[in-house]
Protein backbone atom coordinates (compact mmCIF):
# COMPACT_ATOMS: atom_id res chain seq x y z
CA UNK A 1 0.00 0.00 0.00
CA UNK A 2 2.54 2.52 0.86
CA UNK A 3 4.91 2.24 -2.43
CA UNK A 4 1.35 2.48 -4.38
CA UNK A 5 0.67 5.51 -2.51
CA UNK A 6 3.64 6.68 -3.26
CA UNK A 7 3.81 6.08 -7.02
CA UNK A 8 -0.21 8.01 -7.01
CA UNK A 9 2.01 10.48 -5.96
CA UNK A 10 4.74 10.66 -8.33
CA UNK A 11 2.41 10.24 -10.89
CA UNK A 12 0.21 12.43 -10.14
CA UNK A 13 3.03 15.18 -9.71
CA UNK A 14 4.69 13.87 -13.56
CA UNK A 15 1.19 13.85 -15.27
CA UNK A 16 0.37 17.27 -14.02
CA UNK A 17 3.72 19.57 -14.57
CA UNK A 18 3.90 17.59 -18.07
CA UNK A 19 0.60 18.82 -19.24
CA UNK A 20 1.50 22.17 -17.42
CA UNK A 21 4.66 22.48 -19.53
CA UNK A 22 5.81 23.73 -16.56
CA UNK A 23 6.64 22.78 -12.80
CA UNK A 24 8.58 20.76 -10.41
CA UNK A 25 8.69 17.33 -10.85
CA UNK A 26 11.75 16.51 -8.72
CA UNK A 27 10.74 16.87 -5.46
CA UNK A 28 7.15 15.42 -5.41
CA UNK A 29 9.20 12.16 -6.98
CA UNK A 30 11.84 12.46 -4.68
CA UNK A 31 10.10 13.14 -1.40
CA UNK A 32 7.16 10.39 -2.24
CA UNK A 33 7.54 8.03 0.58
CA UNK A 34 8.76 10.54 3.29
CA UNK A 35 5.41 12.03 2.69
CA UNK A 36 3.61 8.58 2.64
CA UNK A 37 4.85 7.63 5.75
CA UNK A 38 3.88 11.50 7.43
CA UNK A 39 0.56 11.45 6.11
CA UNK A 40 -0.99 7.86 6.58
CA UNK A 41 1.16 7.07 9.64
CA UNK A 42 2.00 10.09 11.75
CA UNK A 43 -0.11 13.51 10.75
CA UNK A 44 -3.10 13.46 12.80
CA UNK A 45 -5.58 15.29 10.14
CA UNK A 46 -9.14 14.67 9.12
CA UNK A 47 -10.44 15.64 5.63
CA UNK A 48 -13.92 15.95 6.64
CA UNK A 49 -13.38 18.53 9.00
CA UNK A 50 -10.35 20.30 7.20
CA UNK A 51 -10.51 23.46 9.82
CA UNK A 52 -10.20 21.01 13.11
CA UNK A 53 -8.42 22.74 15.69
CA UNK A 54 -6.06 20.22 17.50
CA UNK A 55 -5.03 18.69 13.79
CA UNK A 56 -1.19 18.71 12.77
CA UNK A 57 -0.36 21.20 10.52
CA UNK A 58 1.81 20.90 7.28
CA UNK A 59 4.27 23.23 5.70
CA UNK A 60 5.58 22.27 2.09
CA UNK A 61 8.55 25.04 2.36
CA UNK A 62 9.62 24.59 -1.02
CA UNK A 63 6.32 25.90 -2.40
CA UNK A 64 7.63 24.89 -5.98
CA UNK A 65 7.09 21.51 -5.48
CA UNK A 66 3.47 21.71 -4.80
CA UNK A 67 1.98 18.77 -6.85
CA UNK A 68 3.22 16.41 -3.53
CA UNK A 69 1.07 18.87 -1.43
CA UNK A 70 -1.50 18.85 -4.09
CA UNK A 71 -1.24 14.75 -4.60
CA UNK A 72 -1.23 14.14 -0.97
CA UNK A 73 -4.47 16.06 -0.08
CA UNK A 74 -6.00 14.55 -3.33
CA UNK A 75 -5.75 11.25 -2.39
CA UNK A 76 -6.01 11.24 1.43
CA UNK A 77 -9.42 13.02 0.71
CA UNK A 78 -9.51 16.19 0.54
CA UNK A 79 -12.09 18.76 -1.29
CA UNK A 80 -9.38 18.43 -4.58
CA UNK A 81 -10.16 16.85 -7.43
CA UNK A 82 -8.47 15.40 -10.02
CA UNK A 83 -9.85 18.17 -12.35
CA UNK A 84 -8.53 21.00 -9.83
CA UNK A 85 -5.45 18.32 -10.43
CA UNK A 86 -5.31 18.72 -14.45
CA UNK A 87 -6.06 22.65 -13.77
CA UNK A 88 -2.33 22.56 -11.91
CA UNK A 89 -1.03 26.02 -12.73
CA UNK A 90 -3.52 27.61 -14.18
CA UNK A 91 -4.51 31.17 -13.73
CA UNK A 92 -7.96 31.08 -11.21
CA UNK A 93 -7.22 26.99 -9.88
CA UNK A 94 -7.12 25.84 -6.88
CA UNK A 95 -3.66 24.69 -7.47
CA UNK A 96 -0.95 26.99 -8.35
CA UNK A 97 2.28 26.70 -9.11
CA UNK A 98 2.79 27.63 -5.32
CA UNK A 99 0.53 26.59 -2.59
CA UNK A 100 -1.89 29.23 -1.31
CA UNK A 101 -3.29 29.53 1.64
CA UNK A 102 -6.70 27.45 2.05
CA UNK A 103 -8.04 25.66 5.43
CA UNK A 104 -10.84 24.25 3.74
CA UNK A 105 -9.01 22.07 1.25
CA UNK A 106 -5.74 21.36 3.48
CA UNK A 107 -3.42 23.92 2.64
CA UNK A 108 -2.19 25.23 6.19
CA UNK A 109 -0.18 28.39 4.29
CA UNK A 110 1.01 29.99 1.46
CA UNK A 111 4.49 29.15 0.51
CA UNK A 112 6.77 30.99 -2.24
CA UNK A 113 10.22 32.00 -1.43
CA UNK A 114 12.82 29.68 -0.64
CA UNK A 115 12.78 29.34 3.70
CA UNK A 116 9.33 31.18 3.86
CA UNK A 117 7.38 28.02 4.94
CA UNK A 118 10.21 27.28 7.67
CA UNK A 119 9.67 30.99 9.28
CA UNK A 120 5.75 29.69 9.04
CA UNK A 121 6.30 26.39 10.78
CA UNK A 122 8.25 27.61 13.26
CA UNK A 123 5.88 30.63 14.16
CA UNK A 124 3.08 27.80 14.26
CA UNK A 125 4.87 25.51 16.43
CA UNK A 126 5.71 28.82 18.99
CA UNK A 127 2.12 29.51 18.68
CA UNK A 128 1.11 25.70 20.06
CA UNK A 129 3.42 25.82 22.22
CA UNK A 130 1.81 29.19 23.73
CA UNK A 131 -1.53 27.68 23.48
CA UNK A 132 -0.76 24.39 25.12
CA UNK A 133 1.02 26.94 27.95
CA UNK A 134 -2.19 28.47 28.65
CA UNK A 135 -4.75 26.03 27.88
CA UNK A 136 -3.05 22.24 28.83
CA UNK A 137 -3.41 21.27 32.34
CA UNK A 138 -2.13 18.08 33.99
CA UNK A 139 -5.71 15.69 33.31
CA UNK A 140 -6.65 17.43 30.17
CA UNK A 141 -4.80 18.97 26.96
CA UNK A 142 -6.65 20.17 24.38
CA UNK A 143 -3.51 21.51 22.54
CA UNK A 144 -1.61 18.58 21.21
CA UNK A 145 -1.14 18.44 17.62
CA UNK A 146 2.28 19.58 15.94
CA UNK A 147 3.45 21.31 13.18
CA UNK A 148 5.74 19.58 10.24
CA UNK A 149 7.78 20.97 7.74
CA UNK A 150 9.32 19.94 4.43
CA UNK A 151 11.82 21.75 3.30
CA UNK A 152 15.30 21.65 0.57
CA UNK A 153 18.59 22.84 0.44
CA UNK A 154 17.43 25.63 -1.37
CA UNK A 155 15.62 26.47 2.00
CA UNK A 156 18.12 26.15 3.70
CA UNK A 157 20.63 28.77 1.37
CA UNK A 158 18.20 31.62 2.08
CA UNK A 159 18.84 33.89 5.20
CA UNK A 160 15.60 33.44 6.74
CA UNK A 161 16.27 30.05 7.74
CA UNK A 162 19.42 30.65 9.46
CA UNK A 163 17.30 33.41 11.46
CA UNK A 164 14.37 31.19 11.99
CA UNK A 165 16.34 28.27 12.93
CA UNK A 166 18.36 30.84 15.61
CA UNK A 167 15.15 31.72 16.66
CA UNK A 168 13.69 28.15 17.34
CA UNK A 169 16.88 27.16 19.34
CA UNK A 170 16.48 29.81 21.80
CA UNK A 171 12.53 29.95 22.02
CA UNK A 172 11.58 26.23 21.40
Amino acid sequence: MHKDLANAIRFLSIDAVQAAKSGHPGMPMGMADIAVALWKYNLKHNPSNPTWLNRDRFVLSNGHGSMLLYSLLHLTGYNLSIEDIKNFRQLGSKTPGHPELDLDIGIETTTGPLGQGLGNAVGMALAEKMLAARFNKTDLSPIDHFTYAFLGDGCLMEGISHEVSSFAGTHG
